[in-house]
C-alpha cells in the first residue's frame, strides 16, 4: 500500500503538480494562492482536501464502525471504490477529461476533478490501514512515520539503559522500526518507478496502483467472501 501511495502521489504531482496523499501541501498552497491577486484557486486548495476526509470516512464506516461492533470489515468494498476511481482517473485522462498530461491547472480541463478523486482514493486507502493497525501504521505519507522511527531508534540504541525490565519493549520496537523502514523504502520505491513509468505513459501509469488494488481486492473477496463460504459448506 505504501508502494501504492507513492506511485499515486508522483502520478497527481506529474499530471497537475500538486502532491495528492496527504493534506499538508494543500494547506500550503492555500496559504501561498490566497496571498495572490486572483484567489480563485485558493478555494480550491481548500476544498480539494476535503475529499481525502470524505475517503477516510467512507472507510471509517466500511472498517472502523464494523470493528468497534466486532463485524467483520468489507475490506472489499473498500478496494473496489479505490480501483473503480483509479479507473475513472485512468481512463478519463486517456479521454481527454483532464486536459494534456502535466498541464498546470490553469492550463487543465477538470484538473480539480483528477485531484479530488486521487485524493479521495488516498483517503480511503489511509483511513483503511490507520484503522486495521489501530491508529499505528498509515501509508500514504511519511512524516509520522518518519517521527516514529527517529523515536524508535533512540530506544534501540539505548537498549542497555533501559535495562531488563524494557526488554519486552525493545523487541516489539525492533519489529515496528522494521516496519517503518519498509513503508518508508515501499514508498520512495514507488515513487522512483512512477517518476520513470509516468513521462511515457502519461495516465496510463494509474494502472500500475489500479493493478495493486485490484490484487488486493481479489484477495479480499477470496478470504472475506469465499473462503467463508467454503467452510460453512463443508460445515
Amino acid at each position: 500500500m505504501a508502494f501504492q501511495a507513492g506511485v499515486l502521489n508522483m502520478g497527481g504531482f506529474m499530471a497537475c503538480h500538486r502532491f495528492v496523499s496527504h493534506v499538508t501541501g494543500f494547506a500550503t498552497f492555500f496559504g501561498y494562492e490566497y496571498s495572490q491577486k486572483d484567489r480563485g484557486h485558493a478555494w480550491g486548495m481548500l476544498i480539494v482536501p476535503l475529499f481525502f476526509l470524505f475517503g477516510a470516512m467512507v472507510s471509517g464506516y466500511l472498517v472502523d464502525i464494523r470493528l468497534k461492533l466486532h463485524k467483520k470489515p468489507k475490506y472489499y468494498i473498500a478496494y473496489a471504490v479505490m480501483l473503480v476511481l483509479i479507473l475513472i482517473a485512468t481512463l478519463g485522462g486517456w479521454l481527454g477529461w483532464f486536459g494534456p498530461f502535466g498541464a498546470s491547472l490553469e492550463e487543465s480541463r477538470n484538473g480539480y476533478l483528477l485531484l479530488i478523486l486521487l485524493c479521495f482514493t488516498c483517503g480511503v486507502q489511509n483511513g483503511t490501514i490507520t484503522s486495521v493497525s489501530r491508529s499505528v501504521v498509515r501509508t500514504t505519507h511519511l512524516t509520522g512515520i518518519t517521527t516514529d522511527l527517529g523515536i524508535g531508534l533512540v530506544r534501540i540504541f539505548n537498549k542497555s539503559t533501559l535495562g531488563s525490565e524494557h526488554t519486552e519493549f525493545v523487541e516489539n520496537e525492533y519489529k515496528a522500526t522494521s516496519m517503518r523502514l519498509g513503508i518508508i523504502t515501499m514508498f520512495v520505491l514507488g515513487s522512483v518507478l512512477a517518476g520513470f513509468v509516468y513521462p511515457v505513459a502519461g495516465f496510463w501509469g494509474f494502472l500500475i496502483p489500479a493493478f495493486t488494488t485490484g490484487i488486493l481486492l481479489v484477495s479480499m473477496i477470496y478470504f472475506q467472501i469465499i473462503t467463508p463460504r467454503k467452510r460453512q459448506a463443508a460445515a
